[in-house]
């Protein structure tokens, strides 16, 4: 055991802690019991300070902070433009995704293609989501969540893997997406505390006590490399980060689809009261994003100084977290799991939720409302046990399962981006169409790649977009167009933007230009 007992008594208070508030928060009142709103929309009663943390803890899990920091250790600063880019994406999401979707008073992504484009496009790619929640993500925060409990305490793969399923739903089957949420609120101010001190305490090491300011000069000057954030094309890394794409190509077709349509992502922001506080929480969380860079890639960097000798990249944050001191190193381990479980409950309820509202209720119309939030919760608990049966045999060969995890959901974003960008922008484009592009996706990647293969990854993703949205423009041409009924009604919708979301959205640029042009 690496772990001592005051910080297994820090944690064990964290865990109880956050599975009492969780039943606290969704508890009913009396003779009401929960209906699918409430269970899979929270009641739309979300504020923004609970939206914006839980889009944060939804997407910082072990994929992330495992994941990330092993591309830190392995890459450098440049991996971080996943987080920086994504600052931008939510602002665009927020002005122009958002006001679509709460328009049509959705459930889930698939059901607004219904609304659309027709039923088998809804059908098809909620069997899609179902897949890729249940045998990538789920797998991939499960698998290194597991790993990370594994190099911190000692325990066993297959026991850390129950660990964290079992946490996520004592926490989350229950009460639905309100308990995710609300608790996401305490996962974030520890993840965010629990990051920065971990950072804070490695660039003090570096420093041999001098302070972080002289611990990070001393990281910048004696590893240059790794403080490029655009790669050149004779860097070694250059096929995952390939230079100026980065800003310019396939990362904006991926962080589109993964802010703006993908259901465990955009639930919360379903779920909220009203557009404006919608865009109030993606505008924190876009905040948010800006600090995960030090929370989650600089400590792998320091890690190369720290622990050079490590047999896996995706060993970094673990192995720095054996450096903390007693107590704090409680805390950390807390907020890694805090990151982990928040994760899973949020794919969880989102697999429950399409798989429920997409395709069991439509075989099953006529059921009640508590009958759909019961098959909810069954599903919940299937889905994970089926992620956990699979995690060993899809990941465990992978050393940077952050970069194979982008690169695999990358065969199918441009076709999605396409899907959907199409189908609220332009009028005429027919279900035909957008099936074409979907499917496009992943015949034309995986053709790219084995046809191609010195093409990076994010310029594939970026021809690819380009080649489905032609296909899709052709088809929807060739056919007869979407009706007047099926098509969004853009002229009915208020795109209109508060002054404080504006001056908001500058700033983030703002920060961001000063980003890239102090690491160019």
């Amino acid at each position: 055991m690496n772990i001592e007992t005051l910080d297994l008594a820090v944690f064990v208070v964290y865990v109880v802690a956050l599975i009492g508030i969780a039943w606290w928060v969704s508890r009913e009142k009396s003779g009401h019991e929960k209906n699918t709103n409430d269970y899979f929309l929270a009641g739309n009663s979300l504020p923004w300070w609970a939206i914006g943390a839980s889009l944060i803890a939804a997407n910082i899990s072990a994929e992330q902070i495992i994941g990330m920091s092993g591309s830190g250790y392995q890459v450098g600063l440049a991996i971080a433009s996943y987080e920086w880019m994504a600052a931008i994406t939510l602002i665009l999401v927020g002005k122009y995704f958002l006001p679509i979707f709460l328009k049509n008073k959705i459930y889930t992504m698939p059901q607004f293609l219904e609304q659309r484009y027709d039923h088998r496009v809804r059908i098809v790619m909620a069997v899609f989501w179902l897949g890729v929640y249940v045998f990538v993500n789920l797998t991939a925060v499960l698998w290194l969540g597991a790993l990370a409990i594994n190099t911190i305490v000692g325990v066993d793969l297959i026991y850390g893997m129950a660990f964290l399923g079992v946490f996520s739903l004592a926490y989350s089957l229950y009460g639905g997406l309100k308990a995710v949420a609300m608790t996401d609120i305490i996962q974030v101010v520890l993840l965010v505390l629990g990051g920065l001190f971990l950072s804070y305490t490695a660039l003090n090491l570096i420093s041999d006590n001098g302070g972080v300011v002289q611990g990070f000069l001393t990281l910048s000057a004696e590893l240059p490399e790794k403080f490029d954030m655009i790669l050149a094309k004779e860097n070694e890394h250059y096929m995952d980060l390939p230079g100026i794409s980065v800003l310019i190509g396939g990362l904006w077709i991926m962080n589109l689809s993964y802010w703006g349509f993908n259901q465990y992502i955009i639930q919360r922001t379903l779920a909220a009261k009203s557009v404006t506080e919608a865009q109030k929480g993606i505008v924190f969380a876009a905040f948010l994003k800006l600090l995960m860079p030090l929370i989650v890639v600089l400590p792998g960097i320091a890690a190369v100084l720290l622990v050079p000798d490590l047999g896996k990249p995706d060993q970094a944050y673990p192995s720095l977290m054996n450096l903390m001191p007693v107590g704090i190193k409680g805390l950390i381990f807390a907020a890694l799991v805090a990151a982990i479980v928040s994760s899973l409950a949020s794919m969880t309820n989102s697999v429950s939720t399409i798989f429920t509202m997409d395709i069991y209720a439509s075989k099953q119309p006529d059921k009640s409302q508590q009958h759909y939030v019961r098959v909810g919760r069954l599903i919940s608990l299937a889905a994970l046990i089926v992620a956990m049966l699979a995690a060993k045999p899809l990941l465990g060969q992978f050393d940077q399962a952050f970069q194979y995890i982008q690169e695999f959901t990358g065969f199918f974003t441009p076709g999605i981006v396409v899907l959907f960008a199409l189908g609220m922008f332009w009028s005429k484009t027919t279900a035909t169409g957008g099936l074409v592009a979907a499917v496009g996706s992943a015949v034309l990647s995986l053709a790219f790649k084995l046809l191609w293969p010195e093409l990076p990854f994010m310029d594939r993703v970026g021809l690819v977009f380009l080649l489905c949205v032609l296909a899709a423009v052709v088809v929807s041409l060739l056919g007869q167009g979407a009706t007047k009924e099926q098509a969004v009604k853009l002229d009915e919708v208020d795109f209109a933007t508060t002054g404080g979301f504006n001056l908001a959205s500058l700033a983030v640029v703002l920060v961001l230009i000063a980003f890239y042009t102090a690491w160019w």
